[in-house]
C-alpha cells in the first residue's frame, strides 16, 4: 500500500510536470531548451507511406523504392553466399524499409578470456549458390546468435545526429546505466572516425557504409566499399564466382543510402496514444526509468554540418529535425548480449545497441534474437544494467503494468 501511495504522488508529480509543460503525448513531449531552439527546430516528418521526408523528390523516391525491392541473381553478382535476394526481403514492414522477421546467424567461440570469430568471420551465411560452399555453426563454436532485421524507416535522422548529442546522452545516464560510445570507420570517408548508431553492435556510423555492408554481407556483391567476397568458413569461394569485383561500380550502394535518408521515421498511433490509459502508461514509462536508455527525443544537426569524415554534408530536409526514437543508439548491458565482438573491442561481447521503440506496434519478434514476441516478455528479459528498472516495473500494480504497456502499444 504504502508504495502503491509513493507511486501515485510521484505520477501526480509528473503529471503536473507535463501539464505544466502542456505536454503529454508523442506530439507534445516536453522539449529539452538547453538543446533545442524553437525558432529553427521541427518535427521530422512521420508516416508508413513511402513518401520521401523531402531528402529526394517523391519521383526519384518512388524509383528508390523499386530498386531495393530489385531481385539480384548470380549474373549481377549474387552469392556465392548470401542471405537475401533483395533489401527488401529484411526490410519490408509494413512498408519498403521497416523491418521483418528475418533474421541473421552469427557464431563464434569463447575461450574464457577472449572471443574468436567463427573461421572467416562471425556471420554465418545462410544461402550459398553451391552445397560445397554452404557455411555452417561448428560443434565448437560455444557462441551462438540470431540477429533480427532492424527497421530502417527514419535512420536518414539517425545519421544525422551529431556524435556530441549521443556522448552528451552517455554522460547525462546514471554511471550504471551509462551507455557506450564507440568510433567506428565511415569506409566512404578513408576511415574516419565517427560515433556508431547503426547495427546491434553501433557496427556503422553512415549509411552509405551500412548499404555497403549489407550488400556484401546479405547478398555477397561486392563494391568499392567493400571490394573482398566472403569465405566459406574461411575458404575462398573464387571458383564459384563468375562475376569480377567489384560487382557493383558503388551506384547501387550510393542508391540504396539515399533512399533510407529520404524515409520518414515511424508514426505514432495517435488515437491509442490520446486515450487516458496510454498518457498514464506514458507517464509509468518515466516513472520506472525506462527512458534512461530509450530516449524520447532528440535534435539533429542544423543543415549545413559536414559529417560522415566531410563526405556528407546534413541538408535541410534532416537538418535540425526533432525526432521521438525511443532509444539512445549506445550500447548496453541488460543481460542478453549476443556475446559476439565486433567494432568496439572485448568491452562490447555482451553489450547490445538499445533498440528504438519508434515502430514498436509493427514488431512480432523482438529483441536483438527475436526470442520475444510481446513487449511485457522483453521486458521481463531486461537484466544487468536495466535491473533497477525491471525492479521498479515490477512493482507496479497490475492495472499500471497494463497501462505501461498500452503506451507501448501506441508506438
Amino acid at each position: 500500500m504504502k508504495v502503491s501511495m509513493r507511486l501515485g504522488l510521484a505520477i501526480t508529480a509528473l503529471v503536473l510536470v507535463v501539464l505544466l509543460g502542456k505536454a503529454s503525448s508523442q506530439s507534445q513531449t516536453p522539449v529539452d531548451t538547453t538543446t533545442i531552439s524553437a525558432t529553427n527546430v521541427t518535427l521530422a516528418p512521420a508516416g508508413f507511406d513511402n513518401q520521401t521526408n523531402g531528402f529526394l523528390s517523391q519521383t526519384l523516391m518512388d524509383s528508390a523504392v523499386a530498386q531495393f525491392q530489385d531481385v539480384e541473381t548470380p549474373a549481377d553478382g549474387l552469392g556465392p553466399l548470401y542471405n537475401a535476394t533483395s533489401c527488401a526481403d529484411c526490410h519490408g514492414n509494413p512498408v519498403i524499409g521497416g523491418g521483418s522477421q528475418i533474421a541473421e546467424l552469427r557464431a563464434g567461440y569463447y575461450d574464457g578470456s577472449q572471443f574468436h570469430d567463427h573461421p572467416g568471420g562471425s556471420l554465418i551465411n545462410d544461402r550459398a549458390l553451391d552445397a560445397s560452399i554452404q557455411e555452417r555453426v561448428y560443434e565448437t563454436d560455444n557462441v551462438r546468435t540470431f540477429r533480427g532485421s532492424l527497421s530502417i524507416l527514419g535512420d536518414g535522422f539517425v545519421e544525422a545526429i551529431a556524435d556530441d548529442t549521443l556522448v552528451a546522452i552517455s554522460n547525462n545516464q546514471p554511471a550504471s546505466m551509462r551507455g557506450q560510445v564507440i568510433r567506428v570507420p565511415v569506409a566512404e570517408a578513408n576511415g574516419a572516425l565517427r560515433v556508431g548508431r547503426f547495427g546491434w553492435k553501433n557496427q556503422h556510423a553512415s549509411l552509405q557504409s551500412f548499404a555497403a555492408d549489407a550488400y556484401l554481407n546479405e547478398m555477397g556483391i561486392t563494391s568499392p566499399l567493400q571490394p573482398t567476397e566472403n569465405t566459406s568458413s574461411g575458404q575462398s569461394v573464387a571458383s564459384f564466382d563468375n562475376v569480377a569485383d567489384p560487382e557493383d561500380n558503388g551506384s547501387d550502394v550510393l542508391a540504396f543510402a539515399q533512399f533510407m535518408r529520404s524515409l520518414k521515421v515511424p508514426p505514432r498511433d495517435e488515437n491509442l496514444a490520446a486515450t487516458a490509459d496510454s498518457l498514464a502508461g506514458s507517464l509509468l514509462f518515466a516513472f520506472v526509468g525506462c527512458d534512461t536508455c530509450h530516449v524520447r527525443q532528440m535534435v539533429t544537426a542544423p543543415a549545413g554540418t559536414s559529417i560522415n569524415g566531410g563526405s556528407f554534408v546534413v541538408p535541410p530536409a534532416l537538418g535540425s529535425k526533432l525526432i521521438r526514437p525511443f532509444g539512445d543508439f549506445l550500447l548496453h548491458d541488460i543481460g542478453v548480449g549476443d556475446g559476439i565482438v565486433q567494432n568496439g573491442g572485448p568491452s562490447t561481447m555482451n553489450k547490445i545497441r538499445t533498440a528504438p521503440l519508434w515502430g514498436l506496434r509493427t514488431r512480432t519478434r523482438l529483441m536483438h534474437d527475436g526470442a520475444s514476441v510481446t513487449p511485457g516478455d522483453a521486458i521481463m528479459r531486461h537484466k544487468g544494467e536495466a535491473s533497477p528498472v525491471l525492479g521498479r516495473f515490477l512493482n507496479l500494480t497490475p492495472n499500471q503494468r497494463r497501462q505501461l504497456l498500452t503506451f507501448l502499444s501506441s508506438l
